[in-house]
């Protein structure tokens, strides 16, 4: 099972570098078998 909260946390670690080249990063959702789907910007 995929910790939502730790995927979170990821997220806001990657944040700061995808933003320094222009890009962003948001969590759309993490399916019933552990799928984690993002949308990557920039």
């Amino acid at each position: 099972m995929v910790n939502e909260e730790k995927v979170k946390e990821v997220i806001e670690k990657i944040r700061p570098q995808l933003q320094m080249d222009g890009g962003d990063v948001e969590l759309l959702e993490i399916t019933d078998d552990g799928v984690v789907k993002v949308r990557l910007q920039g």
